[in-house]
């Protein structure tokens, strides 16, 4: 019996992973996960190979406007990467959201960074700032729909993993350097919720994960990073606060993707150079 994770045994992920190492002469290091609209991180691979996600074995379909669908290998600053240009969400019906990290654990990536837009819940961050993820509240794993569930698959990782540095300390150190460095004073540190969606929060919802200590709250990230430490990834992770949740029933208007992808716009090629300074 083979032990399977979200419909998935070890022998689909290696179909996918051999079939991707006889694809490309890249040898991904580093992996980079694109939010909403950041797709364009991607632009800063050289030497790259593309491939549309309907083309590779085994892998899901994303769904979501700004999310191209490709996967895209070349090399940043001498170093092998591997970069997704659309992420997969719960609210689209996948199960395996999270596949493609023991993909990449199998191609031989060592750090992933991932990336989202965010809404803040914050009151001092403001739309176009960028927090960098020091830790993360998993909303769902904490309601049961933890991508651990299920049979454990030891050539991965452990049956019961800490998640108390899920995010990389030196990672976050040495980006929040950079920004310094590159004079960017819109950044901060701070504690990301994910949710489910595909709604947006209620005025009662913010409120009460802002009560928990969250930051900013997203529809991502938080299951991949959970997957990608049981795997022993480091993890290095960055939001772009895309919108500020409203948590006074006073406040007027409401937030819509297509505002979301508008400040993904504008932010990108700040982040693109904060990965590749």
């Amino acid at each position: 019996v083979h032990a399977k994770r979200d419909g998935c045994a070890v022998q689909d992920y290696q179909a996918t992973a051999d079939w991707l190492l006889t694809h490309t002469r890249h040898r991904p290091k580093v992996a980079i996960i694109c939010g909403s609209g950041l797709g364009v991180l991607a632009d800063a691979l050289q030497h790259s190979d593309s491939f549309k996600y309907s083309d590779i074995p085994n892998f899901p379909q994303s769904t979501v406007q700004g999310h191209a669908g490709q996967l895209v290998f070349g090399e940043l600053r001498g170093t092998a990467c591997v970069c997704m240009k659309g992420r997969f969400h719960m609210y689209e019906g996948h199960q395996p959201v999270t596949f493609p990290i023991r993909v990449f654990k199998l191609l031989g990536v060592k750090i992933l960074i991932v990336t989202n837009a965010a809404g803040s819940l914050a009151d001092d961050y403001k739309t176009g700032d960028v927090m960098i993820i020091k830790d993360h509240i998993n909303l769902l794993g904490l309601a049961g729909q933890n991508p651990l569930i299920g049979p454990n698959i030891e050539q991965f990782g452990p049956r019961f993993p800490p998640m108390t540095s899920a995010y990389d300390k030196d990672l976050c150190k040495l980006a929040m350097d950079i920004c310094k460095r590159l004079g960017y004073t819109c950044v901060h540190k701070g504690i990301y919720c994910m949710v489910s969606g595909p709604n947006f929060e209620t005025v009662a919802e913010a409120r009460f994960l802002h009560s928990l200590g969250a930051d900013a709250v997203g529809m991502s990230t938080a299951a991949e990073v959970v997957v990608a430490k049981h795997c022993g990834l480091r993890v290095f992770g960055l939001s772009l606060i895309t919108n500020q949740v409203k948590k006074d029933y006073s406040e007027k208007g409401s937030v819509n993707h297509d505002d979301v992808l508008g400040v993904s716009k504008m932010r990108a090629e700040m982040l693109k150079t904060s990965i590749n300074p």
